[in-house]
């Protein structure tokens, strides 16, 4: 794993143009959620460990509660948000289910569908804005699929995510409005199962999936 040096998070590229995701997500869509919303996380993830960094070296800790509170909130986001642009592809491009995902849904849900059920009602119901997320727990040594209301706060710990589906507004509300369920649903033909199945590979071996910064 790379060591990264506090304050120096990068917003990390998008793998494909800003129009590849239409008609499912819409070019200005893409532009605006990738360059200004994570962009703040990740700059709000910089702030937040600088300022740990000279607490740290004066012993001032009296703000402690709001900038942990920056660390877990930027930090969750820009992990998630770099999950999802690699996890999508154009439409068409991202394959089929691949062995190891098919084998671990069958064994814990009892089949691919009902996976893909679980997950998109799951994600539709999330209150208020939030993520559905498919994840890879160690604990149990299988998958599970949790709803994310807030990144910061809910979460089942040592839970690596493998799919991750954004259900805040700015994720879908230029291209759908109000109509989240239209959203999720159309969303699933954007996977991309190849990096669903490098994620899921890596979790199980021990090792979290890199996200690649800028």
């Amino acid at each position: 794993m790379p060591y990264i040096m506090p304050g120096m998070h990068r917003l990390p590229p998008l793998p494909y143009s800003y129009d590849a995701l239409e008609p499912i997500i819409g070019e200005e869509t893409l532009r605006i959620h990738h360059d200004k919303h994570h962009k703040s996380y990740v700059d709000g993830l910089n702030r937040a460990e600088m300022y740990l960094v000279e607490a740290r070296k004066t012993n001032d800790l009296d703000y402690i509660k709001y900038w942990e509170n920056e660390l877990a909130f930027n930090g969750s986001g820009h992990i998630l948000h770099s999950i999802y642009w690699t996890i999508m592809s154009p439409v068409g491009s991202g394959g089929q289910p691949r062995q190891r995902t098919v084998y671990h849904a069958n064994q814990y849900f009892g089949s691919m569908d009902a996976m893909k059920e679980q997950f998109i009602e799951a994600t539709e119901k999330v209150e208020g804005s939030g993520w559905g997320i498919l994840t890879w727990q160690p604990t149990w040594g299988r998958m599970e699929i949790l709803q994310c209301e807030k990144h910061q706060n809910l979460t089942q710990w040592s839970g690596i995510p493998i799919l991750v589906c954004d259900v805040w507004e700015h994720a879908y509300y230029l291209d759908y409005q109000n109509k989240r369920s239209e959203y999720v649903n159309s969303w699933w033909q954007l996977i991309n199962w190849n990096e669903v199945e490098r994620r899921l590979a890596g979790a199980m071996n021990g090792q979290v999936p890199l996200i690649i910064e800028g």
